[in-house]
Parts: C-alpha cells; sequence; structure tokens
C-alpha cells in the first residue's frame, strides 16, 4: 500500500487561506452587489426618499417596477428638507429591494461640497451617517453611495469649457472614497457631459477618481421635436458612442472609472424603454460601458394634487 505524505497545517492554510479570504470579503456585499456582477448595470433615481417611501406598499411598489423595467439598482435620496430617513425604514426598503436581488445607493446631493470646509464636511458627515447605518444594520446595509454634486448650478461656473470647478470636484469625490470604500461602499458620481470635454490632463483627473460615474445624457431629444423614432434612437446611439470616446481618448491604460449613461422621461416619454435599450445594443462591446441608468422614478407616479 502506498501512503501520501500528510500535508503540515502551514501548507493546508496557505492553500485555503484565499478562499477565506474571498469568502470574507463576499460576506461584505449584498447577495443583490453579486447577482449584479454578471450582466448590465441598469438604474433608477428616486428623489424624495423619506416622503416617496413612507410605507411598506410604496416599498414594494418601487420593487415591482423595477422588476417590471429590468432595473437592478436604484439611487435612493435619503435625506429630505435636512432630515434623514429613519433607520428602521431605511432597513425595511433595503430589505424589500434586496428580495429582489436590486442594489441600493444612498443618494446624497450637495450644490457646495467642491468648495471644501464647511459644505464638505456636511457631505462627509452623510457620508458616515450612511457607514454608521450599515454597522448597525448588516442584513440590510447600503451598497453604495451615489454622489449628486453640482457646482455647475453656480453662476460662476456655467458656460462651456468652463471647468474651474472641477479640482475642488475631484477632491471632494476623493474625500467621500476615502470614508467610502474600506467599509464596502461602492462610491458613483453623476457627472454632466461638460466635464468629458476637457484636457487629457482635466479627464484624467476626472476619471481616476472614483470606479464609477454616471453621464447624464439628457436634452438629446423631446416629444415635440417631430423626430421619428428611428432618428430618436439614432441620436441616443451616436451620442453615446460619442461621448465615450471623447472620455477616455488619449488616456491610455490608466486605472480609470468606467460609466454608466442617464437618459431621463421627459426626453422620450413612453418611448424611454427603447432607448435605454439601445444604450446597451450599441455599447455592450465598449470596455469602459458599465450600463444605464433612468431618471426617475418620480416621474412615473401620479402628480401630487
Amino acid at each position: 500500500m502506498l501512503f501520501r505524505p500528510i500535508r503540515s497545517c502551514a501548507t493546508i492554510f496557505s492553500s485555503t487561506c484565499p478562499l477565506i479570504l474571498c469568502a470574507l470579503l463576499l460576506g461584505g456585499q449584498s447577495t443583490a452587489a453579486r447577482a449584479q456582477e454578471k450582466g448590465p448595470i441598469h438604474g433608477l433615481w428616486v428623489w424624495k426618499g423619506p416622503s416617496l417611501l413612507d410605507s411598506a406598499t410604496q416599498m414594494e411598489s418601487l420593487r415591482d417596477f423595477c422588476r417590471a423595467e429590468r432595473i437592478n439598482e436604484v439611487y435612493i435620496s435619503v435625506s429630505q428638507r435636512g432630515e434623514m430617513m429613519p433607520e428602521s425604514r431605511m432597513s425595511r426598503m433595503i430589505g424589500v429591494l434586496h428580495t429582489a436581488n436590486i442594489r441600493v445607493e444612498a443618494l446624497l446631493s450637495s450644490e457646495n461640497a467642491d468648495q471644501g470646509g464647511k459644505h464638505l464636511d456636511k457631505l462627509i458627515g452623510q457620508v458616515r451617517t450612511i457607514a454608521q447605518f450599515n454597522q448597525n444594520h448588516p442584513g440590510d446595509r447600503f451598497d453604495g453611495i451615489h454622489l449628486d454634486i453640482e457646482p455647475q448650478q453656480r453662476p460662476e461656473n456655467k458656460g462651456p469649457g468652463n471647468l474651474r470647478f472641477l479640482p475642488g470636484l475631484v477632491q471632494a469625490y476623493r474625500a467621500v472614497r476615502r470614508e467610502a470604500e474600506p467599509l464596502g461602499l461602492t462610491v458613483n458620481a453623476d457627472i454632466q457631459n461638460k466635464l468629458l470635454k476637457g484636457t487629457i490632463e482635466q479627464r484624467k483627473m476626472l476619471l481616476s477618481a472614483l470606479p464609477r460615474f454616471t453621464l447624464m445624457m439628457y436634452e438629446l431629444s423631446s416629444p415635440t421635436d417631430g423626430d421619428t423614432v428611428d432618428k430618436k434612437t439614432g441620436k441616443v446611439r451616436e451620442s453615446s458612442q460619442k461621448f465615450l470616446e471623447i472620455a477616455y481618448d488619449g488616456l491610455g491604460d490608466a486605472p480609470l472609472g468606467k460609466m454608466v449613461i442617464g437618459l431621463r422621461t421627459p426626453d422620450y416619454l413612453e418611448l424611454l424603454p427603447r432607448m435605454l435599450q439601445s444604450l446597451d445594443a450599441t455599447n455592450q462591446a465598449n470596455p469602459h460601458y458599465l450600463g444605464w441608468a433612468r431618471h426617475s422614478y418620480n416621474d412615473t407616479l401620479p402628480s401630487p394634487h
């Protein structure tokens, strides 16, 4: 009879350690986060979360809408009029969405975080509130932070080619990333196409700041422009390819954030799902393309009287 030598404990540990580490890392991810890695991102903005998702029925309606529209992640504003959604409701909301394999990102807004100081401190405080919530509710945790920082809304930053705010914006992105990533939170940020038209140095500064961006590709069409459906679809295809090309042109193999492309309801009304499908069909082979996002859930709801 032949006997195989018994491996030492050190040998066994060294061979199994990567598996153990992988299991520990996956334990910090929701099932929804792991499921989404298999396909393109299909996102949805949800504004006024505290009032819009006030009951189990409203949360279930959001879940059902996402299922029907093939949406696998949502960006939910968790603060309204300066007050955060109660923790118990956030936990229930995340639980409802996670059971349908839908990722949940906390949507945090600021018009002035790029200016640093108290404005950035306020945003970082909100990020820490989300991180603390995750510690308190490990079973129903947020999957990421979604930033809506809009310095371009201030008068001094308007106008084509005016990117004077970019260094401060990038600093804000990096500050949030330093807080969020060690705690297992992804970071994603909405950007306007103006930011993709900068110099190579400006685009590299921007796209190296975060792992993900969501391009707001708005106002290509309108319901009253007289264009055919095919023409509207053509605009979406051509513009998405153009923006992906100019964003990464000349940047080589540097580690850069990838991009989701967002379209909005007022531009297409009932044609929006068809336009979103065209984004996947056109760009799925592009290594920088992650998927699409739909703005917004609020536009699909009856107007309050």
